[in-house]
């Protein structure tokens, strides 16, 4: 490509996928099904509300009145949603084409799951662990099928505190947000290598946004901090479309491979068009990937089928 960094202009052709996108009535989520829409694939819309996913469709609609949408339910931080969502999937569809892990929560005060788990870890990490689990047979029957699971810069300042996974000794709430993003980064790449062992032609990659306008960020500044958040959100973040780049772009480049981590060239990797980076050394460590693979299978209770065994 030379200079020229890709854009939503060079997603190919997506005619006939069927995606599944999480949290996608706002923000990245809103922007990737967006664009995947646009190019013609059927996207199925997850949300935790049924209005907000639904407005969500019908702003697509308005501006692309042939998208194929659909809007199902779905709440990351209950395993029971995400047991019967992807129930509901796999009595309706014979096969995923691409799921992108994009729903997130960050920085709030310390709750717990249904499940008890701490919020931003059943949501941001366990919950994909769970439906990528569930849905892994619909994957390896599709064309050319991908999981992107989206982390974040944040991920370079996390850790997983397996001694107090959900913060009842010292709960942080920036420091659990970074840990549920290193997770992310750490599930991308320990499933991308089991995939890889098995011969599975599932392919595992992840991507991050950089510093981006969305209202999970917005949201994560509070109290004192929000004044200089404002700052910030207004001249150090790009906007949403440029955001979800890199995440579309693991999702649809055809020289995308399996293992590969988006962001933006910029510096500090905060802005700019979506290129190969690359995870802190501690996300590529097998003793933390192992361990946090045989947690997550003992907290979400899923283990993932014969095709993505190590």
């Amino acid at each position: 490509m030379g200079g020229k960094h890709w854009t939503a202009a060079d997603i190919p052709d997506q005619a006939g996928r069927t995606v599944v996108v999480t949290g996608a009535n706002s923000g990245l989520g809103f922007e990737t099904a967006r664009r995947l829409a646009e190019r013609g694939a059927h996207v199925i819309m997850t949300s935790r509300s049924e209005d907000k996913g639904r407005r969500a469709a019908e702003a697509i609609r308005g501006r692309f009145p042939r998208a194929s949408l659909e809007v199902r339910l779905l709440d990351l931080a209950d395993l029971d949603s995400v047991a019967a969502f992807a129930e509901r999937l796999r009595a309706d569809r014979d096969r995923l084409d691409l799921l992108v892990n994009n729903g997130g929560l960050m920085a709030p005060p310390r709750s717990l799951s249904p499940q008890g788990h701490e919020r931003q870890f059943a949501t941001n990490h366990l919950g994909h662990f769970a439906l990528t689990g569930r849905l892994m047979d619909l994957l390896e029957a599709g064309r050319n099928p991908r999981v992107v699971t989206v982390s974040s810069l944040a991920h370079g300042r996390g850790r997983i505190h397996f001694d107090d996974l959900t913060g009842a000794e010292r709960y942080r709430p920036y420091a659990f947000y970074a840990q549920s993003k290193f997770a992310n980064a750490v599930f991308g790449l320990e499933l991308d290598r089991r995939l890889r062992a098995a011969g599975s032609p599932v392919r595992s990659l992840i991507a991050h946004p950089g510093l981006t306008r969305t209202r999970l960020v917005a949201n994560g500044f509070t109290g004192p901090l929000r004044l200089v958040g404002s700052v910030i959100m207004r001249f150090a973040t790009q906007p949403v479309e440029q955001g979800a780049l890199p995440q579309l772009r693991a999702a649809t480049d055809p020289n995308a491979q399996g293992g590969q981590y988006y962001g933006p060239h910029g510096r500090r990797e905060y802005r700019g068009g979506p290129v190969l980076v690359d995870v802190i050394a501690p996300a590529r460590d097998p003793e933390t990937a192992a361990r946090l693979w045989s947690v997550s299978e003992e907290l979400t209770g899923v283990r993932y089928p014969v095709g993505a065994e190590a």
